[in-house]
């Protein structure tokens, strides 16, 4: 990965109307405004969206409404961040960011994202991995998500260079054509028997406003396998695949078989989550450690703090991780 130097931000003062061409069909509207204004917060470009001031072909638009070649869409006039206000990558990130790359081509990076590092900013974070990356890297502004990771979660994580990459990408995805593997220290003894749940899935929100998903017949299908790796009567750690890439779906589909994830302070267990505390524990135990895709194999090593916990746990591995 090569550092870029950084490019000045601007103020937006006029109306402007991009044409849609043939590589930027296919993007949701929300990824091409958030590519299109750097600088602009996420939560300010998604207010752009709910008040209609985004238009496409003269209409309102949906966040997720995706763009056709020959659309016009109509950008109003936003204040960017001005020079110096832009937020700047710490050394710490950016050296992490560096040490991180597990592979790179010409068509996109894999990164083993740290925890705590969200993939975009908002929410409290001006900065997240993809705006990080775009400042460090030379393709920074064709830089896009190809999926994406929980603030908590560490391990591996696409991100193309180039448009037809991520459309291939995105096509794989929802094709099946990409494992998922993950890595997760789950409360008790999970049975051996159990190798797969299927529970649909479905976004609530609480009375306090909490988001949260929850098993519910009416919601979307989910599918996930779980392989005991390594168990004892306390924590089990499992190897896990996704089939479907639902919003938490392996912490909420652990939590409903009864065996939640450690250091899951959403769905978990607070007796057992103090216990890993006093193993150690910091985070959620809960890491992707491998993407494999055609002929392309990419893992991201258990994160010494995790291994660190599972060795006072006494969670002996047949073979290193």
């Amino acid at each position: 990965m090569v550092r870029k130097s950084m490019t000045s931000a601007r103020q937006s003062a006029k109306v402007r109307k991009v044409r849609i061409d043939a590589n930027t069909a296919g993007q949701r509207i929300d990824n091409f405004l958030l590519r299109e204004l750097k600088g602009v917060p996420r939560s300010a470009v998604y207010k752009l969206l709910r008040r209609g001031e985004v238009r496409i072909n003269g209409g309102r638009a949906r966040p997720t409404r995706k763009l056709a070649e020959g659309d016009e869409v109509r950008i109003p006039p936003v204040r960017m961040a001005a020079p110096g206000e832009a937020p700047k990558v710490s050394v710490g990130i950016s050296e992490r960011l560096q040490d991180a790359v597990l592979f790179e081509d010409k068509d996109l990076l894999v990164i083993d994202k740290p925890t705590g590092l969200a993939v975009h900013g908002g929410s409290g974070q001006s900065l997240g991995l993809i705006e990080a990356l775009r400042h460090l890297h030379e393709r920074g502004r064709d830089l896009e998500l190809a999926h994406r990771l929980d603030q908590a979660t560490s391990g591996c994580l696409i991100v193309t260079k180039r448009r037809a990459a991520l459309r291939s990408m995105h096509a794989l995805l929802r094709e099946g054509g990409i494992r998922k593997t993950y890595l997760a220290l789950v409360a008790g003894r999970w049975p051996t028997r159990t190798r797969r749940v299927e529970a649909p899935l479905k976004k609530s929100v609480s009375s306090s406003g909490e988001r949260f998903v929850r098993v519910r017949d009416d919601g979307k299908t989910a599918r996930t396998d779980f392989r005991v790796l390594t168990a004892s009567n306390k924590a089990t750690l499992v190897e896990v695949r996704l089939h479907t890439g639902r919003t938490h779906q392996i912490r909420v589909h652990a939590a409903h078989m009864g065996h939640p994830l450690a250091g899951d302070e959403k769905y978990g267990d607070e007796v057992f989550n103090q216990v890993c505390r006093e193993h150690g524990l910091t985070r959620l135990f809960l890491h992707a450690y491998e993407l494999a895709w055609a002929e392309r194999t990419c893992r991201a090593p258990l994160p010494v703090e995790l291994q660190s916990v599972l060795n006072s746990l006494k969670l002996a591995l047949r073979e290193p991780i």
